[in-house]
């Protein structure tokens, strides 16, 4: 497995093209903007999957599947989901092919085959799942709904990225139906905590929770709260979104409920969802010019032991050292790998398991079996040290403990470094250019000024912080007043 990947310095887009596939988490397909995540890109990802699925389910939330396809008239009838959706959708028209009479041994499709309505293959479910809701709902007691679906969507991106932008990808959404308002609100604010949590706390980045100005919101939605991070490159990533729908849904579904008064309402609804996206931030939030740097947490073995020997006596020795040590780790519930490999020198396995960002890796010889010690080698920081295998199992526990913490010390601080108050265009133009990152500036609260400034720097104001303070000022671009300052950024 070949490293020599292209210095982040240099190009930081084929750095990370490289490391994705070089580290063998994906590849492109045969199908153009699509996929194919390989085993240890997912196994990443299932542990992703498996964390978020556990909090969702803390939080009251049960798992559903709903089609894949939905129909035309659905998909129209909330006007501006719809409209939001509609130049990225995939549409199935018809549901047979035939031999082409004209080109022996070639299928064409069969035009008897058209399908009475078109369907839309999901780029998200809100539809399908809004319709199904009106026959579920009739009473309060039917409320609240809490379901979430684990699924793939079809988003038919023309610029593509694995992980980051794809035609096709997998994600969870959630869709949940309320009584009242108040309820919806604090289901929407509740679950963008949920996503923080686990991005801070799971993943080792960083989040600022926020809510999205109007051009930015989720089509359809009265409110959008999201979290943002920041990458290496100084870019914002967009981690996770929980959006307030109001009633909206419920008007275009009919999806009304006998309230407790005994009087007739409109449902109120939520939606949220994170996506495999996640990979990518989590790639070029810690990994380096080496490979990837996976938080313990996250990396699907977080211990990989490789033995060094010379001769087959010399291995049997080491297996039965490995055994126990490996033991006295799974004990504490610390995954091991023990990379016993016959086709492989050890610097070979040192190199892919760097690259694939192990987080420890113990290397074990006839020397350390004379002295009853290993060397142990971190990730992060490509630290080594010999240690006494006496006790092994609660120091390698409070090491990946610590890398835990360090990784996301480290990316909190490249954040608060890259968080920069300007008052001046002038100004914001320079920190763009040169130091780039977070840009907290004043903004007069119009559409017309926030298109100007993204036309005229490709910068997007990635969300109005929840902690962001009512202070007077002048709106950076029109010199206009503000209440309080917004954050700005150049974006993935």
């Amino acid at each position: 497995m070949s490293k020599n990947l292209t210095k982040r310095s240099e190009d930081y887009s084929k750095w990370y093209n490289e490391l994705v596939v070089k580290a063998d988490l994906a590849e492109n397909s045969a199908v153009r903007g699509c996929m194919v995540i390989k085993p240890y890109g997912y196994a990443i990802w299932e542990k992703m999957q498996a964390e978020l699925d556990r909090m969702f389910k803390v939080t009251g939330h049960q798992n559903a599947y709903f089609p894949l396809f939905v129909p035309k008239s659905l998909f129209e009838a909330e006007e501006k989901n719809a409209e939001g959706f509609a130049k990225e959708c995939a549409v199935v028209t018809h549901y047979r092919l035939q031999n082409d009479p004209d080109n022996e041994g070639k299928l064409r499709v069969d035009p008897e085959a058209k399908l009475e309505e078109e369907l839309v293959v999901r780029p998200t479910s809100e539809a399908i799942i809004w319709n199904t809701y009106k026959g579920w709902i009739q009473s309060y007691r039917d409320l609240p709904i809490l379901i979430n679906q684990w699924a793939n969507v079809v988003r038919w991106e023309m610029r593509t990225r694995l992980f980051l932008r794809t035609a096709e990808f997998l994600w969870q959404e959630g869709h949940t139906a309320h009584a009242t308002e108040a309820e919806a609100i604090a289901e929407t604010e509740q679950m963008n905590r949920v996503y923080a949590d686990f991005a801070e706390n799971f993943m080792a980045i960083p989040v600022i929770k926020g809510v999205k100005t109007e051009s930015e919101r989720f089509a359809g939605a009265i409110d959008t709260h999201c979290i943002e991070a920041l990458m290496q490159d100084g870019k914002a990533l967009q981690a996770g979104t929980s959006h307030f729908l109001g009633q909206n849904f419920a008007k275009a579904f009919d999806v009304k409920f006998t309230n407790k008064e005994g009087k007739q309402d409109y449902v109120w609804a939520t939606s949220w969802g994170v996506s495999t996206r996640l990979m990518g931030a989590l790639i070029m939030t810690h990994s380096d010019d080496q490979g990837l740097v996976l938080p313990p947490n996250l990396a699907p073995f977080q211990v990989v032991i490789v033995p060094i020997f010379k001769n087959e006596e010399q291995f049997e020795a080491i297996k039965l050292v490995v055994s126990k040590v490996k033991s006295c780790l799974e004990a504490k519930n610390i995954s091991v790998k023990f990379d016993d490999r016959d086709t492989y020198r050890p610097g070979a396995k040192f190199a892919q398991h760097e690259l694939q960002g192990v987080p420890l890796r113990i290397a074990i010889g006839p020397k350390d079996l004379e002295n009853g010690t290993v060397e142990l080698a971190r990730r992060d920081t490509l630290s080594k040290e010999v240690v006494s295998i006496e006790g092994i199992e609660d120091k390698i526990s409070n090491l990946l403990e610590t890398i835990q913490n360090d990784l996301y010390n480290k990316a909190l601080t490249f954040r608060e470094e890259h968080i920069t108050e300007v008052d001046s265009f002038e100004d914001f133009k320079t920190v763009l250019e040169t130091k780039t990152g977070f840009i907290s500036a004043h903004w007069d609260g119009t559409e017309e000024t926030e298109n100007k400034i993204k036309e005229l720097t490709k910068a997007t104001i990635r969300c109005i912080p929840y902690d962001s303070k009512i202070e007077e000022g002048q709106c950076v671009y029109t010199g206009n007043p503000s209440r309080q300052r917004v954050l700005f950024a150049k974006a993935y």
